[in-house]
């Protein structure tokens, strides 16, 4: 392992091959709809730049985040191709946006007003994407009276473009869900309507991951793929029945820092809540809640050494956990807390249902202090350090 950019013994590493795989296998599922990569969270834990280039490289067109922050470090870092900031940004951001070619969801006629005002520090058009509410109950329009008022403001502006209209599904994860059907003939109607009203947006986009894997039937030419391009399903459900193959990109690496010898009756960690009913070896790994290795995962999670599952002993610490090892074991061994060694694998969703949560939130809980690692055609192409800046 290159130790350039890093000096500790705990790192991510970051498949891009197997994201730019993912991508592709939805190029060929979806051939006639447009990619948005969806990069938001730091690319869910997985690097927001580096997930986004190779995204971009294996097929997809635009990207998407959630605030303006995170658009303006892609533009920073190079990045000129479309972005979409998916929730909304303060008014008094909007020629930045502008300026920086960065499109914005729309979905209050108060904002648009005061929006309008700002708009005359630029030049440039802003380029907008109009949300609509169609059961998530999040944010959106959700009347037709609404979505004609503000729709007819940005289509009558000179600083102002409607580039796309969008919704999200709520259940699109469940098979078998009345709600989701109930969406999609909303979004169509109210597409309907629009195109009634003269208004032809370039994107119609509703399809999350989910809805991306089941092919969602509909006038949609673009699709948004955040954790299936990680190679993650999006629910336990769909992993049963996905049309082709996901491959994880995201595994979590320690080392053993210590190994002891513990006598019976000997605890271990934080309220002495695990004691040795015989002789064992226990070692020590430099990973803790503090990296995102949730407290909650002790007793249950395992560890691989040597290809082997080792146990989790005690209660996780801020920055250390410990695992009770099979036998005497060296300082230095490699240990995988996700990810695989020899023919044994602990998965995404593993460790995300013993945290009693979902895969998502896995990877985007693993903190920045941990180094990430990049892979590409089998060898480290960067690392990223933020701690130290690179």
């Amino acid at each position: 392992m290159d130790r350039h950019h890093f000096y500790r013994d705990t790192w991510a590493e970051i498949n891009l091959d197997k994201i730019s795989r993912n991508v592709k296998s939805f190029k060929k599922h979806l051939p006639d709809q447009k990619i948005m990569a969806v990069v938001k969270a730091n690319g869910y834990g997985h690097g927001a730049y580096q997930t986004a280039v190779e995204a971009l490289a294996s097929g997809a067109e635009l990207l998407a985040v959630a605030i303006l922050d995170e658009a303006l470090a892609l533009r920073k870092q190079g990045i000129s191709e479309p972005i979409l900031v998916m929730n909304r940004i303060r008014p008094e951001y909007v020629s930045l946006a502008a300026e920086n070619e960065i499109s914005v969801t729309v979905f209050q006629k108060e904002w648009l007003d005061e929006a309008s005002d700002f708009l005359k520090e630029t030049e440039k058009s802003l380029k907008i994407h109009i949300k609509l509410d169609t059961g998530m109950g999040r944010v959106g329009i959700t009347e037709a009276t609404e979505l004609y008022d503000i729709s007819l403001l940005i289509n009558n502006s000179s600083k102002c473009e409607i580039e796309g209209v969008f919704t999200h599904f709520a259940t699109a994860d469940e098979w078998e869900s009345p709600l989701f059907e109930e969406q999609r003939k909303r979004f169509i109607k109210q597409i309907d309507l629009l195109e009634k009203w003269g208004i032809t947006p370039k994107y119609f986009h509703s399809a999350n991951s989910a809805a991306a894997l089941r092919k969602v039937e509909g006038p949609f030419n673009l699709v948004r793929l955040g954790i299936s391009m990680y190679g993650l399903s999006p629910s336990a459900e769909m992993k049963e029945k996905l049309p082709f193959p996901l491959e994880e990109a995201f595994s979590l690496h320690s080392q053993l820092v210590h190994i002891k010898k513990l006598s019976p009756g000997d605890t271990v960690s934080y309220g002495a809540t695990y004691a040795a009913k015989e002789e064992e070896w226990v070692g020590t790994l430099p990973i803790g809640y503090a990296d995102g290795w949730q407290r909650r995962l002790s007793p249950g999670a395992e560890v691989l050494i040597r290809g082997e599952r080792v146990p989790i002993i005690g209660r996780i610490c801020m920055d250390q956990c410990m695992v009770r090892l099979p036998y005497k074991m060296e300082v230095g061994e490699k240990a995988t807390l996700i990810g695989t060694q020899n023919d044994q694998t602990i998965e995404m969703d593993e460790i995300a249902s013993l945290a009693n949560t979902i895969n998502y939130e896995i990877p985007c809980l693993i903190s920045s202090r941990v180094p990430r690692v990049f892979v590409k055609k089998g060898r480290i192409s960067e690392n990223m350090n933020v701690i130290l800046n690179f």
